[in-house]
Order: structure tokens, then sequence, then C-alpha cells
């Protein structure tokens, strides 16, 4: 696992200088709640435009929003700006089920170590084998748009 110090950065567009100092596949993880006591982290590639139809789909609901900044720190003690999947590590009730975009899978995966001051590289099994740690559940999302 690689380490790079960073800036303080709040979106996928300003964090595009990382890519230049550590080879992976830079991540967006959304932190998304149906207001009805499902929560789901959505890790995607950082390119590519989330697609909450299909999750609603998936998930069987009929509202997909971000959840508050209140609920973030609550469930996961994350701020704005630093979702990422190892927040999970903090759920100590799993509340929160991943969906991981299957392009993915075999990847090296750029996210944030729950402070978006910093990105580290782990391997898509890495991730895979700390979700399945935590007991967390997941889903594949397989969506080629």
């Amino acid at each position: 696992m690689k380490r790079w110090i960073i800036q303080l950065f709040f979106s996928v567009s300003e964090a595009q200088i990382v890519k230049e100092k550590i080879s992976g596949v830079g991540c967006k993880s959304l932190f998304l709640t149906d207001c009805k006591g499902t929560y789901i982290i959505y890790l995607l590639k950082d390119s590519k435009h989330a697609n909450i139809s299909l999750l609603k789909d998936i998930f069987k609901v009929s509202h997909l929003s971000f959840a508050s900044e209140e609920e973030l720190f609550e469930i996961l003690h994350l701020k704005r700006g630093s979702v990422s999947p190892l927040g999970i590590i903090f759920d100590k009730e799993n509340k929160v089920i991943i969906a991981i975009d299957s392009n993915l899978k075999m990847e090296r995966l750029l996210v944030h170590p729950n402070v978006n001051t910093k990105t580290i590289a782990l391997s898509f099994d890495d991730l895979f084998r700390f979700i399945i740690y935590t007991g967390h559940s997941y889903v594949f999302v397989d969506d080629d748009l």
C-alpha cells in the first residue's frame, strides 16, 4: 500500500494531480440514503457518472440522495469530502452496504484513508477482504454507461 500526502480536496476534479504521483484507478465514493434507514457507499471510477436509477432498482427503493453531513459523521465518523469505503470500520452496526462498480475488479484503487488530505493505493482484493472482515454487505454494480 502506498500513501501520498496531498492538499485538501473536495472534488474529483481537484484531486486529478494525485494520479500523477500514484499509479492506480481514481475512485469516488458516494454516501447515499433512501431516508428510511438504508445507507450505501457507492464506489466507482472517478471519471464515471453515477447511475442512481440503477442503484434504486438494485436496492428496490424509490428515492436515493446524498446522506446528510450529520449522518456521515454519526455512522462513518467522516467529514464531507472524505467519504471512503474504509469508513465502514466505524460502522459497528453494519448499517452501510457497499455498492462496487464491477469494472473496479482486478484494479489498483486510489481511495481516501478516511481523510481527504491523503490518498492510498490498494488492490481491489485487499479492499474486498476488508469489506468481508468487517461483515458488511456488498453488491456489484454492472453499469457500462
